[in-house]
């Protein structure tokens, strides 16, 4: 799992919650430092990406990039500023969960066992 959010309190304490419930997780202070973890590890069964970070909308870039990886990981965006704008933007992006701060962490991780199990449920039906 990549967690990318310019925050470092709500990075630090999804990363340690999602940790806990036993995922492998590896953090990011930017949508760039995110796009270049991306770039290097190139496999991630989830990403989950703030919105706003050092420009705005900056995490529809990083759900881009996220896209493109084969097979394409759970993409999950969270943002504390939403709009018409980029909640379209980030439904024509085909997101998995589009989730407006602050986010009920029941919810959030409810949410994401969810979204993991069945992308893993479909991968090994078409092997």
């Amino acid at each position: 799992m990549l967690i990318v959010d310019d925050e470092p309190n709500v990075c630090f304490t999804l990363k340690l919650i999602f940790e806990q419930e036993g995922f492998e997780v590896t953090s990011a202070g930017s949508a760039a430092e995110g796009i270049e973890v991306l770039k290097a590890r190139r496999k991630f069964d989830v990403v989950l990406t703030d919105l706003h970070m050092e420009k705005e909308d900056a995490g529809l870039e990083l759900a881009r990039r996220a896209k493109e990886l084969s097979p394409p990981p759970v993409l999950i965006v969270l943002t504390g500023y939403a709009s018409m704008h980029n909640v379209r933007a980030a439904l024509d992006l085909h997101v998995d969960h589009f989730a407006v701060k602050p986010m009920e962490l029941p919810e959030l991780l409810e949410s994401v066992r969810r979204l993991a199990g069945l992308r893993t449920d479909a991968r090994s039906a078409g092997s």
